[in-house]
């Protein structure tokens, strides 16, 4: 079965650290550029932080930039998202996808239109409250 599995979400209080995990089964996640999202209520989905396939340069959004770090596992078919330092505006649903058509540039890719991403995963909740 082809699919993407996340976790590693939960509750942390302001300044804590996450570390989700999207886990690949049926293909091999380093043919694909990739890339974590979130939604927080009323909101529309967001691209926080992208990895490109072709050369692994990362894309951050500036909302995260410094605080967030993306990586991929390619023996353990597996991306991450190591989130510190996290605020209560963090709050939302993460998901990671998978994308294998073409792009310019590895900021692009958090760019594209979610109907044009092959894989989506189910989401994990991370809410940052004290």
């Amino acid at each position: 079965q082809l699919q993407l599995v996340e976790s590693g979400g939960g509750l942390v209080q302001p300044g804590g650290s996450l570390r989700l995990s999207c886990a690949a089964s049926g293909f091999t996640l380093d043919r694909y550029a990739l890339g974590w999202f979130r939604q927080a209520p009323g909101k529309e989905r967001e691209g926080v932080s992208c990895l490109s396939s072709s050369d692994d340069s990362t894309y951050y959004a500036d909302s995260v930039k410094g605080r967030f770090t993306i990586s991929r596992d390619n023996t353990k078919n597996t991306l991450y998202l190591r989130m510190n330092s996290l605020k209560p505006e963090d709050t939302a649903v993460y998901y990671c996808a998978a994308y294998q058509g073409p792009f310019t540039t590895v900021q692009a890719i958090c760019d594209i239109s979610q109907y044009e991403y092959d894989y989506w995963g189910q989401g994990t909740q991370v809410t940052v409250s004290s």
